[in-house]
Formats: C-alpha cells, sequence, structure tokens
C-alpha cells in the first residue's frame, strides 16, 4: 500500500502544476463472464488524457493500479512501460505546455469492493459487474489524475458481453456493440461510476417548473440483481426520491445539474452507498428480502436523501482535499435527516439522528483518535479512515446547531450563495464560512474555531437550588471537558423541566432556550418555577454534547422513564444513561435493569433497537465477568416475556424476536427457537419468513445445537446470495476449535474470500461465547496484523485488524499485548496503528466499566 499512498502534499504539488481538460476512457467488460478465475482476471482499459501544464518541462505522475501496462504514449512519443510505470504510478517526464497521454492497460476485477468489483450470483450464475472509488479507487479502473481537486469532464464507451446493458454517470446507448456515454460535467474522479450486467431495470421521471418558467424533466432509474426483482419495491424508492428532489428544488435554488438519476442497489457493497452523480450506487440490502420494522424503511429513506443532498453538497461543489471532507458527508448527513422530516413520511427523524446517529459520534469523539471535523488529512490512508464518526454524525450534529445558531433562512440562503458561487468547482473551510457571514452577520470565525476546529465532547450538567417552599431559586448548567481536549464551546442549548402529572406521565411543564458560555451558566428565565422531578438539558436536541443529569433528576429516571411521554425526550434521556455506561459512571447491570423495566414502553422502533444494541453491548464489553451469565439469562427471560406479551404481528414483535434470538442462551430457549425453526412451536403473529429463520439459525449454531448439515439444509432452502452470507457466518459460530482455525485461516492467510464473506466469516469467529476457544489466536494476531495490512486491500485490512481485534480474550493481557505492539511498532503504518490504538481504547474503557459494574455503586 505505501505506493499507492497518495500524499497531501504529492497532490497540491500536482494540482499547481497540472489542470485538465477532459477524459475519454474505453473500456472491455466481455471478459467478465466465461473463463477461469485462475489468476487474476482482467479487462482491457484504454485511457485519453488531456491536461495543460503550468510549467513546459517538469515532470509529474499519472495513478493506475493494474497487474500491467500494454502502452504508454505522453504527445505521441511512446513511452516503455517497464520504465515508467511501477505498479501504481506512471512518471511523465519533460511535459509540455498542452499534453495527451494515452495508456492501454489490463486492470484487475475486484473481489473486494474496490474498483471494478465482479460479483457471480449463486442462484443463477449471472456475472453483475459495479464500481466503487471513494477515496482513491478510480485509478484501479483507468489511468487518471486521482485526486478530487483535478476535475475534469468524461466521455466514456464500454464492450460488454451479449444481452448486458451498461449505466454510466450519463446517458448511454448502444451503438455497433458498443455503449457511448454523454459527456459528464467537470466532475471529480472518485465519483465516476459504472454499473454492468443483467441487472433488472425499473423506469420512471421526475417533472417540475423552476422559477423562471422552464420544466425540469429528470429520467429516473432504480436497478437491482435479477435474484432480488421479488422484493424490490422501487415504487417506494421513487416516492422518496420524488420528496426529495421537491425539497432540494425548494430550498436549494440550483436545478438538479446531472441529468439523469440512475440508483443501483448492488451486491457485496462496502458501503451504505455512494454519490455518483447520475449513477447512485446502494449496497443491497437496502432491498428486503424478509419482513422488516419501520426504521429499515426509515433508514434507506435518509440514505437515499443523504447520497441526493451530495448532488449538491460534494459533486456540484467538492473540497478540495479531504481534509475538508466534513464539506460534503456533514452536510450530506445533516441534509439527509432534514429533509426527510419535512419532506416524508419520516417525520421522526430527528429522534432516530439524536438516539441512534449521534451515539456514533458521541464515541469517536473520545476515541484517542478524535480529530477536528476539519481533520489534517495527510494521505489517502487517513482519508480512508475519517469517513468515521466525527465526520458524519458529529459534523451533522453541529451543522444543526449551525442552524439554530445563524436561523434557518440565513442557512439556506447561504447554501444557495455557496452553490452558484462554486458550481464544478472546489472549495475550502473559509469559502463556505464566508458565505454564512454574509447570510446571517454572524462572526463565523470565531463559531468555527470552537465548533470545526477543535476536538472533544462537552459534558452538559444542571445544578438546581430550591427554596423550602419547592421552587427553584437557581438553576445552572455546569460545563466540562476532557483533560485532552479542553475546550469549551458555545451551546445553544434548551432547557426542559419535567414533573410527574397526577395520571402518572412525565411531561415537561417549563422550558427555556440559553446560550452556554464557559464553565457555568445561569438560566434565568426558570427561576420561581415548581421544582421538577426531571432536568433534561439540551432538551429538544439543539446542540452536540453529552447530558448529565442531577441526582433528583436520575433518580426520577430511574423510578419513570417509560412515563416520559414525549418520544424525543425519552430517546435523549435513553442516550445520556447509554454514555453514562460508557463511561463508567452507571454500572452496566443498572442500565440493563432499565432496558428490561422501560423498553417494553418504547414507542419508536428505532429507539427500542437501539436499546436491544446496546443492553447486549452492556453485557458483552460493561457487565462484571462474575455478573455475565446471570445478567444474560436476565436479558433472555426479559426479552422472550416482551416477545409473548408484544402485539401479534407487529413490528415491535419482530423486533423483540430478534432480540430474544440475539441473547437467547439457555436450554429452553434454545429449544424455542429450534421449535420455531422446524414449525413445532408457535408464538402467535410471528411470521418466521427466511430472513428470521437465519437469525434464529446463528445462535443454534454457536451453542452447539444446529451442526454442518443443519446449515446445508438451510442453504438449501435460501440458495441466493443472502443464504450464502448467513451460511458462511453460521458455520464460522459453530463452538469448535477446527472450526474456528478454519476461520481465521480463510480470513488471514487466504484472499479467496470476497469481502463480504470476509465479513461473515469475522462475525460467525468472534462470537461473544466463545471467549476460550478463541483466545489462542490472541496472540497471532499482533503477530499477523502488520503483513496482513501490507498484502491486502485497505477494506480487507481495516475489516481484519477491526474485526478481530481479540477483546473477549483476556481483556488484560490484551491490553498489555497492545501496548507492546504499538511500543514496538512506531514505523508501522499511521492507519494501522489508529485502528489498534482505537480498539485498544476501547477495551480500556469496557475494563473500566466492568469494574463500574463489579462495585455496583453509582459513580464508584
Amino acid at each position: 500500500m505505501p505506493g499507492e499512498n497518495l500524499s497531501r502534499d504529492e497532490a497540491r504539488e500536482r494540482a499547481a502544476l497540472l489542470s485538465v481538460e477532459g477524459y475519454e476512457v474505453s473500456l472491455d467488460l466481455r471478459s467478465a463472464v466465461g473463463g477461469t478465475d485462475a489468476g487474476p482476471r482482467t479487462f482491457r482499459s484504454v485511457t485519453t488524457i488531456r491536461f495543460r501544464s503550468a510549467e513546459p518541462g517538469a515532470t509529474t505522475f499519472a495513478d493506475l493500479i493494474a497487474p500491467s501496462v500494454t502502452a504508454v504514449s505522453l504527445n505521441g512519443r511512446d513511452l516503455d512501460p517497464g520504465a515508467v510505470f511501477d505498479g501504481s504510478r506512471i512518471l511523465l517526464e519533460d511535459l509540455a505546455e498542452d499534453n495527451e497521454l494515452v495508456v492501454d492497460a489490463q486492470c484487475a476485477y475486484s473481489r473486494t469492493g474496490e474498483g471494478m468489483h465482479r460479483f457471480v450470483d449463486p442462484e443463477d450464475g449471472e456475472v453483475y459487474l459495479y464500481t466503487q472509488y471513494e477515496p482513491a479507487d478510480s485509478r484501479r479502473v483507468f489511468a487518471n489524475f486521482e485526486q478530487p481537486d483535478l476535475k475534469a469532464p468524461f466521455r466514456f464507451e464500454v464492450r460488454a458481453p451479449e444481452g448486458w446493458v451498461v449505466w454510466s454517470n450519463g446517458v448511454g446507448e448502444l451503438a455497433d456493440g458498443v455503449w457511448k456515454f454523454a459527456e459528464t460535467k467537470p466532475i471529480s474522479t472518485y465519483i465516476t461510476a459504472f454499473v454492468a450486467g443483467p441487472y433488472h431495470y425499473v423506469t420512471d421521471s421526475y417533472e417540475r417548473v423552476l422559477d423562471d418558467g422552464t420544466r425540469l424533466e429528470i429520467p429516473l432509474g432504480a436497478m437491482c440483481r435479477k435474484g432480488l426483482a421479488r422484493h424490490f419495491d422501487s415504487d417506494d424508492v421513487f416516492l422518496v426520491t420524488k420528496q426529495g428532489l421537491d425539497f432540494f428544488h425548494d430550498n436549494f435554488d440550483y436545478p438538479y445539474p446531472f441529468g439523469k438519476y440512475d440508483q443501483a442497489f448492488v451486491p457485496e457493497y462496502n458501503l451504505g452507498a455512494m454519490e455518483n452523480p447520475g449513477l447512485v450506487t446502494f449496497r443491497e440490502e437496502f432491498i428486503f428480502r424478509g419482513r422488516v420494522t419501520r426504521a429499515s424503511y426509515e433508514r434507506r429513506a435518509n440514505v437515499i436523501l443523504h447520497e441526493m443532498a451530495h448532488m449538491w453538497f460534494g459533486d456540484l461543489v467538492t473540497m478540495v482535499w479531504w481534509d475538508d471532507l466534513w464539506l460534503k458527508e456533514s452536510f450530506a448527513d445533516f441534509m439527509g435527516t432534514f429533509s426527510m422530516v419535512e419532506a416524508t413520511r419520516f417525520t421522526n427523524g430527528w429522534i432516530t439522528f439524536a438516539n441512534n446517529r449521534k451515539s456514533w459520534a458521541y464515541r469517536a469523539d473520545q476515541l484517542p483518535s478524535t480529530h477536528p471535523i476539519t481533520a489534517d488529512i495527510r494521505d489517502l490512508e487517513d482519508a480512508k479512515l475519517n469517513f468515521d464518526g466525527i465526520t458524519y454524525a458529529k459534523g451533522a450534529s453541529v451543522l444543526k446547531q449551525l442552524v439554530a445558531y445563524v436561523g434557518r433562512d440565513a442557512f439556506l440562503e447561504g447554501a444557495r450563495r455557496y452553490f452558484k458561487r462554486h458550481a464544478y468547482g472546489n472549495t475550502q473551510l473559509g469559502d463556505l464560512l464566508s458565505v454564512l457571514e454574509e447570510t446571517s452577520g454572524r462572526d463565523m470565525a470565531t463559531w468555527s474555531r470552537s465548533w470545526l476546529q477543535t476536538a472533544g465532547v462537552n459534558s452538559l450538567t444542571p445544578q438546581v437550588i430550591l427554596s423550602a417552599e419547592g421552587r427553584v431559586t437557581e438553576l445552572a448548567i455546569l460545563q466540562e471537558a476532557a483533560e485532552s481536549h479542553p475546550e469549551l464551546r458555545p451551546h445553544r442549548v434548551a432547557v426542559g423541566l419535567y414533573r410527574r402529572s397526577p395520571e402518572g406521565a412525565v411531561e415537561r411543564y417549563a422550558r427555556a432556550e440559553v446560550d452556554v458560555e464557559g464553565p457555568r451558566t445561569v438560566v434565568g428565565e426558570l427561576v420561581g418555577t415548581e421544582a421538577p422531578d426531571l432536568v433534561l438539558v439540551n432538551d429538544d436536541d439543539l446542540t452536540y454534547c453529552k447530558i448529565r443529569f442531577d441526582e433528583g433528576s436520575l433518580a426520577a429516571l430511574r423510578d419513570g422513564l417509560g412515563d416520559i411521554t414525549d418520544p424525543l425526550a425519552r430517546a435523549l434521556c435513553w442516550s445520556a444513561l447509554w454514555n453514562l455506561t460508557r463511561d463508567a459512571l452507571m454500572p452496566a447491570r443498572d442500565f440493563i435493569d432499565l432496558v428490561l423495566r422501560f423498553a417494553g414502553r418504547e414507542t419508536d422502533i428505532g429507539v427500542l433497537q437501539m436499546l436491544h444494541a446496546w443492553a447486549n453491548s452492556a453485557l458483552t464489553h460493561y457487565a462484571a465477568p462474575g455478573w455475565r451469565e446471570e445478567g444474560g439469562r436476565l436479558l433472555a427471560e426479559g426479552a422472550l416475556r416482551e416477545l409473548r406479551l408484544t402485539e401479534p404481528g407487529s413490528q415491535h414483535q419482530l423486533t423483540w424476536a430478534r432480540f430474544f434470538a440475539a441473547v437467547a442462551s439457555g436450554e429452553a430457549d434454545l429449544q424455542l427457537l429450534q421449535g420455531l425453526l422446524e414449525g413445532t412451536a408457535k408464538i402467535d403473529g410471528l411470521e418466521v419468513d427466511q430472513e428470521l429463520r437465519w437469525a434464529f439459525l446463528e445462535p443454534l449454531a454457536a451453542h452447539g445445537v444446529a451442526d454442518e448439515g443443519v446449515i446445508a439444509a438451510e442453504l438449501a432452502r435460501d440458495d441466493t446470495a443472502s443464504g450464502k452470507r448467513h451460511q458462511v457466518r453460521c458455520l464460522a459460530a459453530r463452538p469448535s476449535a477446527a472450526v474456528k482455525a478454519q476461520a481465521w485461516a480463510s480470513v488471514v492467510e487466504s484472499d479467496s474470500l470476497s469481502n463480504a464473506l470476509v465479513e461473515a466469516t469475522i462475525a460467525g469467529f468472534a462470537q461473544s461465547s466463545h471467549r476460550e476457544l478463541t483466545a489462542p489466536y490472541a496472540s497471532k494476531y499482533f503477530e499477523v496484523i502488520e503483513r496482513v495490512w501490507g498484502e491486502r486491500s485497505i477494506q480487507i485490512g481495516m475489516d481484519v485488524v477491526r474485526g478481530l481485534f481479540p477483546s473477549l480474550q483476556d481483556p488484560r493481557g490484551t491490553l498489555e499485548a497492545a501496548d507492546a505492539w504499538l511500543a514496538a511498532h512506531g514505523a508501522a503504518a499511521p492507519a494501522l496503528r489508529r485502528l489498534v490504538l482505537e480498539a485498544r481504547d476501547d477495551l480500556a474503557r469496557a475494563l473500566r466499566g466492568q469494574a463500574c459494574d463489579d462495585a455496583g455503586a453509582f459513580g464508584e
């Protein structure tokens, strides 16, 4: 990887030297079908790049990762490929003012989801292709200058197997066996795209009369594998798409600039989705093979709108370098929820954002690798790892705070000016701040220093003083920061006072907004109100902070969390209690007790699913080892109780069924799961479809109840790509030393598995109930990770280093081993060290949580 790792300094130097006038790229993908997979399967890629040099006679390089290069020509001079191509770069010497580079190469199909990914559907043998490039994998498909600020128009043509259809960013036509695509607008290399194969494709259209009276028509398309066509609810995809286009046209005053709008749901995808203009790609798991909850549809809608926001934030206007990744990802993350709440049926999206999305940010912001939203990205490996909770969720949270700070109208007017001023160009932090300063009149430089250019999360705690008569005589907010990141930020917050009504409901009866500055801020507006049972700082979730509670509020939550009537307030309280657990300020068993007592009353399905995930994590990582077995029994009993009590056929019943399967371990629980699979047991209203069958089978495999034959029989029922992933995970989940050895070897010692099957194997291997079985691999992990990082693609390297970190086996020994590895490998790749450091920090946090739980008392 080092030879492939473009640095920021190299990119700056090349951008100062070159301007790119256009690309012509010709691909021959007919090799995708037939033949064998002995050795790398390749395709022909011929690229012509026309570019200018500011310094005639200068030297630079083009990017290309390919098994071989057949020919290179620069300005009509044939160059020796063996002399100028080193496997990742093509040396270009003695440039003219106007240049033409032609590269004829054999590029490799990918099985890792990077570059041109090739997938063979086990159901029918059909081959499907798609590309995924971010941050820098278009160089695996064609020669280019792979950095976001060297934008150019692209002309693509593709030869494909007979009967296939090929899609790209522009409209394509088939003529004489060649797919030719309309020239794109100037865009960055990483958002060019291809999808090719016998995809199931449906169409629709979007029409709108613009303010100037002209009619805008956008052809819409949506596609998936033929095997998923019967599950594809394209009507709902198109509905959300049209609602999003309406919202962005209403608010951005800049018509969608890229012609058509195709959306491809593709197999073995590493990301949630990617914003390629005119051809957005999604992971095909967004096509639901079985019954799912409203939360799954909400998540899909949010991702559709997130990617659509990128058409403006990211594609039309692009950051200069990955330091300002937030200029696209933070905005798309915020606008995804903003537009979803205002334009679709998912009007409770801010609850999901507060409870789910921000929890990702809080975790990331407390890691030793935390960074400012405007990050210091030295190279492409840094960039790959910075698609994280800071850049996405914290950035989006800060933008929500920004809207409260400058006002909605000023924020949207700033966006409109930003698009018009920088269309098809590249920007940095100051470009956005300047337009927001124009529209709001606010000092954006000070705001930026506090929110965008510092790391860490503040904690806000209420301090309440009551009179003898039970009135508030003083209410203050105390702000704290970690020693490592001591910045105390300005916060615009709402403070809500809640009390129990005569009917038993906990409701808000007073609210005030205040600007929090420094370590202590008095909320004068609430003085004189009646004494609250609960004080909720950051009510309505206006800012980004960790909420803390005074003793009275915490006691009120212990007694009546489920009685809070407002779902957002309830979600904020759950999130705050989870942060207390992670910070070793609340015993894990106390959090689990709250879930067992109150989760059954949770109305928001997305919040309920988060509570299940948190409760399972609390048991696995933060509960004292001596209590873990009892805690598991309590969770399984509670899950089964709620499963039986919940309304038959409801989405809540489905959610409790999945949680019961996730925590089941006792003999009776496993017998029930087996009976549900075999049809000898029944729970009223619970339909056990194929996806739920796999969810029930995995714990049976992990506890030795279902053997290889049972798993094979299930695959025969579901002999599909999805079924294959489930089968691989279940096989690796079996409680056998030989099974673990085979799983380890297939991931660590071999590169024969695709990215999706690597992920499935790791998930099966790393069962929390198999701590003793996987213990022998703790030391092996630290012996192999540097080799794996050097030999495999960065995506597979990340999967292995994160997924196989031995956090469950002898945690104190692992902590010492991680420290020893970090001390001895100071020269290892910074991105690899970051991954190990993050996993080590998570483990240290878990040990602190276990100590707190063992003490069993709040605050110890």
